[in-house]
């Protein structure tokens, strides 16, 4: 399973997504433009420490992304018809966040395998992107009992 970030613009928000992916054991892709400076070098000078821990893709361009895919692409999107809480994953999946501003271009809409969206009550627009992806990728890894094992000592018998 993996994350990926279509051309980010807020960088608070990439770095979340990023920890998200370390502490789940999985990996995250960001794909070019970001709304920001973007580098390893970057991210490790603003605190981020969970950059190392994390299988980190970067690819200048939607084109490069798409060749790097193994498994189905899975857009969250609200602009989607089917709920992610209907949707069977597979570990293989690629969870695609778009854009904070402008979510993800119609082509990318026509290329993801499925387009799921995140329930909510009406008339509200959207749910923050960093929070959209931690609910589904719960979701996701639940269904596939892909949460990585507990090994730190404080589980209870």
């Amino acid at each position: 399973m993996r994350l990926a970030l279509f051309e980010p613009d807020q960088p608070g928000n990439t770095g979340t997504l990023i920890r998200l992916a370390a502490c789940m054991g999985i990996g995250c892709d960001i794909i070019e433009p970001c709304g920001f400076p973007f580098s390893h070098s970057a991210l490790k000078r603003a605190g981020m420490d969970y950059i190392d821990a994390v299988d980190l893709g970067h690819h200048a361009n939607a084109a490069s992304f798409l060749d790097s895919l193994d498994g189905r692409l899975i857009l969250l999107t609200t602009k989607a018809a089917q709920p992610y809480t209907d949707f069977e994953f597979h570990l293989t999946d690629t969870l695609l966040l778009g854009r904070e501003s402008a979510g993800a271009p119609d082509w990318l809409h026509d290329r993801a395998d499925a387009r799921l969206f995140i329930p909510m009550a009406p008339g509200l627009r959207s749910i923050n992107v960093a929070l959209a992806g931690a609910m589904v990728l719960g979701e996701a890894l639940r269904q596939t009992k892909g949460f990585p094992i507990r090994r730190t000592g404080h589980d209870r018998e």
